[in-house]
């Protein structure tokens, strides 16, 4: 009889572990299926409307401290992974050995370009790839080679358009041990990514005769410059710099530094200045010292982003992030696919490991970020590991395990 009563009075509290229990395996398969937002703010939103669950369910009994571990600890966060082509795949796998070194919290989901052009897009690239990108809000792009063509859309252009990818950011630094013509540089370019002479809207006028239009427009200008400026606050950053040909496209040049005039009032605290490009081109390679934040139109940029590049050693070294509308950020390594070294495992992957650091920033994941870009700059600093890039001889592999060994 004792046992029997013993028995059901243990009975409720048996009860309310089995609830506990489902309970947290109800949010291991909602964290497992439903990634269509932020990875953490899901995770934190889904724990607590667990909690009131089982508050409703259980009264005020309290749940166990190794409860409350398990329901806020944060899921890994689903970002969208474009190895591409060439040295593309081997230098992703870099990133992805470095994150796991450093115990990132990403899960990826990868993306490969297609052998066929999927008519959604006009691209090699899959509508379910870009879907990707636009469900995760991040993602990182290793080099993408168009096949040479008539009727293939650029695959760079296609995720631009498609995502609206409205600002490309450049961080331009000199990277210390590592030597350059210059050792100062510490600058930043913001290029307008969707319109200019980068349209796409050519055609032949007659025999001979071929016309490209350039588009500018008040809204993508005032986008740019409002980016430009609140990068420069949020950065402590003092000055920035529009740069333009105003004085020979009055008309197009002249709505883009209107804009950016408009904008700079808002910005009293930040100096403001223009600067013809042809000139900005000489005082950067005069003196890169002059410059903290450069904003330009599409076709300036893509020339005065890959000058700086040559600034601090090439584009194997230069980190980029092309920020969209709706808070999507898609990092990516700038040099080309380098087929001719593909697959020799001699790739130099500090370009796409930098601009997975920015990821990570825009993430708010800023102490990984760190650890990772002080353990790229200290190996490459300390000049034992080197890829033939960088003057040494060492391979993609023994690269990445000296950063590793650093984490």
């Amino acid at each position: 009889m004792s046992l029997k009563v013993n028995a059901l009075a243990l009975a409720p509290f048996l009860l309310k572990i089995n609830i506990i229990l489902f309970g947290f395996s109800f949010l291991f398969l909602l964290n497992k299926n439903r990634r269509q937002q932020t990875g953490i703010d899901r995770s934190i939103s889904q724990s607590m409307a667990l909690t009131q669950v089982l508050r409703r369910v259980l009264g005020s009994t309290p749940i166990s401290s190794a409860a409350r571990a398990f329901s806020s600890a944060p899921s890994p966060i689903p970002a969208t992974l474009f190895p591409g082509d060439g040295i593309g795949p081997e230098i992703a796998e870099a990133v992805k050995q470095v994150f796991q070194a450093a115990e990132v919290p990403i899960e990826w989901e990868e993306h490969y370009v297609g052998d066929q052009i999927d008519p959604r897009t006009q691209s090699f690239l899959t509508w379910e790839s870009l879907e990707s990108v636009r469900r995760n809000k991040v993602g990182l792009k290793g080099p993408m080679a168009t096949p040479i063509g008539k009727g293939h859309r650029s695959l760079n252009l296609t995720l631009r358009k498609e995502l609206n990818l409205y600002a490309n950011v450049r961080p331009c630094y000199s990277l210390p041990g590592y030597k350059t013509r210059y050792d100062n540089v510490d600058l930043i370019t913001i290029r307008e990514n969707t319109e200019g002479e980068y349209s796409g809207l050519e055609h032949q006028v007659v025999r001979g005769v071929v016309e490209s239009i350039k588009i500018i427009t008040r809204q993508a200008s005032l986008r740019v410059a409002e980016y430009a400026f609140h990068y420069a606050k949020t950065h402590g950053r003092e000055r920035v710099s529009a740069i333009h040909k105003a004085n020979i496209m009055q008309k197009t040049d002249g709505l883009f530094l209107k804009c950016c005039r408009e904008v700079a009032e808002k910005y009293p605290e930040i100096t403001y200045e223009e600067v013809v490009i042809d000139n900005c081109c000489m005082m950067l390679v005069k003196n890169p010292a002059l410059f903290d934040v450069l904003v330009m139109p599409n076709l300036y940029g893509d020339i005065i982003s890959d000058l700086c590049a040559g600034l601090i050693g090439g584009l194997g070294l230069t980190p980029s992030c092309n920020i969209g509308e709706g808070g999507i950020a898609l990092a990516e390594a700038v040099h080309g696919s380098a087929p001719d070294i593909a697959g020799k495992n001699m790739a130099n992957p500090t370009a796409l490991l930098l601009s997975a650091v920015t990821m990570l920033r825009h993430l708010e994941l800023n102490h990984k970020a760190e650890r990772i870009q002080n353990a790229i700059l200290t190996t490459i600093a300390e000049g034992k590991y080197r890829t033939a890039d960088l003057g040494g001889s060492s391979s993609t592999t023994d690269f990445t395990k000296a950063i590793c060994g650093h984490l």
